[in-house]
């Protein structure tokens, strides 16, 4: 892992930046909650500069059937998009004609034909509501009513567009005609929309590929009040404030984000005034601040618990502190700790840069530096940590450790729209991938580390229990992946059950536990050959010769079918630069190479001998 040049590792905290980093700074400020006022007056210079970024974007498009104006949601959703790595391509309906532009043919949405489509509305959308005087019956029958309408929406999304789907939920009214009454008569409004949105919630535990954006928790986070501005709805048609417009925008960014692979995967936490109240080499871990003795104690605590809580959704928790590794294992090691010592993959406690200790971390792992969220509540660490290393996620958590939460919270670095088996495991598994680097250390011969493994893969077709998980690895492996080429998980299962594609997923486990779905490979046949669109392998079983075991599958499902030939296609990336001559070392014959570095390698099969030599596979 590159280290960063002294003169960078040194630049003073309190002087100018450099314009570069000065204006990612600039660009944090705006781009983050809390946003400024004026975010979209600048829409136009942040776009020319995140487009300029050099990073290596993923080009999606989205269309936007909107029930108000949703023009400066386009933009603001356009600025969250381009900072987390994905370049839009808008669709976007007129004013009040999202019903008509999804239940009607449409060749014009059908030409541009979506990755995703975001249905804004909210309750200034709801066609009917109860009166005083409808029987209990009425009012059921109205609400079914309206669910109908948009359910038949969205299952013709569904079958026409096969892409993934976000819809709000709605908010509440801004008036209660029966005051607190509202909330539990059948008739009140507030009832009739607590009523619907759990029906819309419903739809969405039993339809895959929908998604729900919690309009309804948004609004109430903001303020109701302040979210619902009459005035700007009669004289502009916007379903709220114009101020609440960039929140809106980044919810549904975060969405867009997460089901495109572009999570967080991992905290780098302080221990010393972040964990826990205190300088545990100074104060010593008995008089740390944290437990249910004082109120500062408590947040930390509470603190403490939100951070485990993520354990669930398979987010690694790391540690980084600039002390001695005794003090940080005794603090750790307090019995009112929350987090125990257990709970973190690594705990480096040192002396050297913490941005060092970062980099060293991700190259441990197996994981981009911007794969990390680094928590830390001293200002001077977090900017050397953003100056250092770039896409690495640094909240402001200020000071107080009841703000901490929120700070982090509010972000979305790690919002759910899949929840595999895999993901509550993978605290387990990056564990394990620890104490195989552990055992590697003690082996002088990589082929005798290999063997001792004592490796089993898994490799079949597609198969419907790991369509989630497929669909997933091809949205978030970005290192050892050959085409990029993103898929839900619609495509994955039209592509097992299309006679015309070959595909494997490979599953690998070991002495020390199972890895889950590793490698995803997949080609069409065409007559005598078989191009390879999707080869990706996930980074934590590098170098386990996982990809000559995929190979070898391959070969034989290939040979089976009378194909002699399999061709493979690399595109590269700013990431992928790994598997730039993955096909030369599997031995296949480079047949082209364009200006862009995109290259075209055939394998001739005939002859084909089988290259695994240490992985038992079952087929």
């Amino acid at each position: 892992m590159p280290r960063p040049s002294p003169a960078a590792a040194h630049l003073p905290i309190n002087s100018p930046l450099p314009r570069p980093l000065a204006a990612v700074k600039e660009r944090i400020a705006m781009l983050y909650p809390p946003f400024p006022s004026g975010l979209l007056s600048k829409r136009k210079k942040l776009r020319r500069e995140l487009l300029a970024s050099g990073r290596d974007f993923l080009d999606k498009k989205i269309a936007i059937l909107g029930g108000s104006t949703t023009h400066d949601v386009k933009d603001a959703l356009e600025l969250f998009l381009l900072d987390a790595g994905i370049r839009p391509a808008f669709y976007e309906s007129e004013y009040n004609q999202y019903w008509q532009d999804a239940m009607f043919p449409n060749p014009e949405l059908e030409a541009f034909a979506p990755d995703l489509i975001y249905i804004h509305t909210s309750c200034r959308n709801i066609a009917r509501w109860p009166a005083l005087s409808d029987a209990p019956e009425a009012v059921d029958a109205l609400l079914e009513e309206e669910m109908e309408r948009f359910s038949a929406m969205w299952d013709r999304l569904a079958e026409v567009y096969r892409c993934p789907v976000i819809q709000n939920n709605f908010d509440y009214p801004a008036w209660r005609l029966l005051g607190n009454r509202d909330a539990s008569d059948i008739h009140g409004r507030v009832n009739f929309v607590t009523r619907l949105n759990l029906k819309f919630a419903g739809y969405a535990q039993s339809h895959r590929s929908f998604y729900l954006n919690d309009l309804n928790y948004l609004s109430a986070s903001y303020g109701l009040e302040r979210w619902s501005d009459s005035a700007a709805w009669h004289m502009y048609k916007y379903a709220c404030a114009p101020a609440a417009i960039p929140a809106l925008a980044f919810s549904v960014a975060g969405m867009i984000k997460s089901l495109f692979g572009k999570n967080k995967k991992a905290f780098a936490l302080d221990l010393d005034n972040t964990l826990w109240g205190g300088v545990v080499g100074d104060d010593g871990p008995e008089n740390l601040q944290v437990g249910q003795e004082t109120p500062v104690g408590q947040a930390y605590s509470e603190f403490q618990s939100y951070l485990k809580a993520h354990q669930q959704l398979g987010v690694i928790l790391n540690v980084i502190s600039k002390n001695d590794p005794e003090n940080a294992l005794a603090g750790l090691r307090r019995p009112d700790m929350t987090l125990k010592e257990e709970d973190f993959i690594l705990i480096k406690a040192n002396w050297e840069p913490k941005s060092q200790n970062l980099l060293d971390m991700a190259h441990t792992l197996s994981l981009l530096p911007e794969s990390f969220v680094f928590v830390d509540d001293n200002p001077a660490e977090r900017e050397i940590v953003r100056q250092q290393v770039p896409g690495a996620a640094v909240p402001d958590i200020g000071q107080r450790p009841e703000d901490f939460i929120r700070a982090i919270d509010r972000m979305g670095y790690f919002e759910v729209t899949e929840l595999s088996g895999d993901d509550a495991g993978r605290t387990e598994m990056y564990r394990q991938n620890a104490a195989r680097s552990r055992a590697e250390a003690a082996f002088t011969d990589y082929g005798a580390y290999l063997r001792s493994l004592e490796m089993v893969g898994e490799i079949q077709p597609f198969a419907p229990l790991y369509f989630s998980r497929i669909a997933q690895l091809t949205n978030k492996s970005n290192q050892f992946n050959l085409t990029t080429r993103r898929c839900t998980q619609e495509e994955i299962a039209a592509m097992a059950s299309d006679q015309g594609y070959v595909t494997l997923y490979g599953k690998l486990s070991d002495k020390f536990g199972d890895n889950g779905v590793v490698s995803v490979v997949a080609g069409e046949w065409r007559e005598d050959r078989l191009d390879v669109l999707l080869w990706l392998m996930s980074c934590r079983v590098l170098k386990r010769d996982m990809e000559l075991a995929m190979l070898d599958a391959l070969a034989v499902r290939c040979q089976a079918l009378g194909v002699g030939k399999i061709r493979g296609y690399y595109y590269p990336t700013a990431k992928n630069g790994m598997v730039r001559e993955f096909y030369g070392r599997l031995g296949f014959a480079k047949v082209s190479e364009d200006a862009a570095g995109n290259t075209v390698w055939d394998l001739d099969l005939a002859g084909y001998e089988k290259r695994n030599q240490v992985i038992k596979v079952s087929q």
